[in-house]
């Protein structure tokens, strides 16, 4: 079995003189962040491969989750997932190694959550309809997939976890 784990970047400010690219987590982004790590790890969930937006908020996020992982993923900071819709990210992540068992991809919105509903087949239909209605920041959606992959199709995954960074705070 093979494991995808979506996180849209943790909360950013509104903006930055260098432009969009360079804006910064605020404080509650990298708490967040931090809090994402820190349920992966209590999932004994550990990506083998982590493929990285450019942009510093993407960035920034791996950062603050990379700490509570039993152990760092290969990272690949890659600018075409900037602002990525749902086909290109779905590319990066048919072109990862096929040893890769476990992905991490952290994006952006609309990118990620489209990306998560296009493969999303099966799961949990309270978990589908939430991420459906809303992908928040510093949220992740876990998705489970048979095939290698290379040979991922929409519909192919099973949902089985989405997680806010809200009930998480709550926790």
């Amino acid at each position: 079995m093979r494991r995808l784990i979506l996180l849209r970047h943790a909360k950013a400010h509104r903006d930055d003189p260098a432009g969009d690219r360079a804006r910064a987590l605020t404080e509650r982004g990298r708490a967040d962040a931090a809090r994402a790590g820190e349920w992966l790890r209590a999932q004994a969930l550990s990506p083998d491969l982590a493929l990285v937006s450019d942009a510093r908020r993407a960035r920034e996020t791996m950062e603050r989750v990379a700490p509570a992982l039993a152990r760092p993923p290969h990272l690949r900071v890659d600018p075409k997932l900037y602002l990525a819709d749902a086909p290109a990210l779905l590319r990066a992540i048919r072109a990862a190694p096929e040893q890769a068992r476990t992905i991490l991809v952290v994006g952006h919105n609309p990118g990620i959550a489209e990306l998560a509903l296009a493969l999303a087949g099966a799961g949990d239909a309270q978990d589908v309809a939430r991420l459906a209605h809303s992908f928040p920041t510093a949220s992740l959606a876990l998705l489970a997939f048979e095939q290698e992959w290379s040979a991922l199709r929409e519909l192919d995954g099973r949902l089985e976890r989405f997680v806010t960074a809200r009930a998480s705070r709550q926790d």
